[in-house]
């Protein structure tokens, strides 16, 4: 066991990377990582953090969260200054639901740490903004992996979202080993939503391997997206600008019935 961090009580923080961009990083998170001793995290997430005298990283397999998370947990409580990252932001669909979940079932100390979650962009928001405002009005976010959760409650969210008129972001859309599930989504979408709504496709948004793809339902598909991409599908009430090259896509903030005031929703 090494000495405690300064001869302190450890702590533990949560963070997000962003989505791949150095730039998206947020100040507080770079913080964190500077006066870390420990980095816990998947492999590829704890790889963009540079070494430097003083830190260890421990990179650990995409399917150990509860793992990762418990060996966080122990480092901070021998008195380390851990950071567990994620890309994106931490709370969505990542490393912070994890850590808790571990702090629940574990050793009843480890509640009395001091832990923060950080956010961070997520893949979802910098897709949104790169495209324009998709999510501009409610919409909902599903994860179309089915490692966790049965495929039928995908499918079922699937369709209540598109009954209730949400625009969506899917993360996990296609993996090598299940690409099955993301032909379903199309047809589920088609289905409850018609061949000719927009979908995008932002495969490794803010980084040199950026593709950004803006069709139709009807037009899509499975093979357009992959595990690095975060796709999107408009409500019925999403609009495309055209231009030159990939189309400005936005989602009104009114919807049809409300109050079209110009004032109406406006932020405060």
């Amino acid at each position: 066991m090494r000495e405690p961090a300064w001869g302190k009580e450890g702590w533990l923080k949560v963070v997000g990377l962003g989505p791949g961009d150095a730039a998206l990083i947020t100040p507080e998170v770079s913080a964190a990582l500077s006066e870390a001793t420990d980095v816990v995290g998947y492999v590829p997430y704890v790889e963009r953090v540079a070494p430097r005298p003083g830190l260890v990283r421990h990179g650990s397999d995409n399917r150990e969260e509860l793992r990762r998370a418990e060996q966080a947990l122990r480092l901070a409580a021998e008195g380390q200054r851990v950071v567990v990252v994620s890309s994106g932001d931490p709370g969505v669909f990542a490393m912070a639901a994890a850590l808790f979940e571990a702090l629940e079932a574990g050793e009843p100390e480890w509640r009395e740490l001091d832990i923060q979650v950080l956010p961070g962009i997520s893949a979802m928001l910098a897709a949104s903004a790169r495209l324009g405002a998709p999510l501009g009005h409610d919409f909902c976010c599903i994860n179309l992996s089915d490692n966790l959760k049965p495929w039928g409650l995908v499918e079922r969210r699937l369709r209540l979202a598109a009954e209730a008129d949400f625009a969506m972001a899917f993360y996990n859309p296609r993996s090598r080993a299940r690409p099955e599930g993301f032909v379903r989504t199309l047809e589920v979408l088609r289905e409850a939503c018609g061949a000719g709504r927009p979908i995008m496709f932002a495969r490794a948004v803010s980084t040199p391997e950026e593709q950004l793809t803006v069709t139709t339902l009807g037009e899509a598909t499975a093979e357009m997206a992959d595990m690095r991409t975060l796709v999107m599908v408009g409500s019925s009430q999403t609009r495309l600008i055209r231009r030159e090259g990939v189309p400005w896509v936005y989602t009104p903030r009114s919807a049809p019935g409300s109050d079209s005031r110009p004032d109406a929703g406006a932020e405060p």
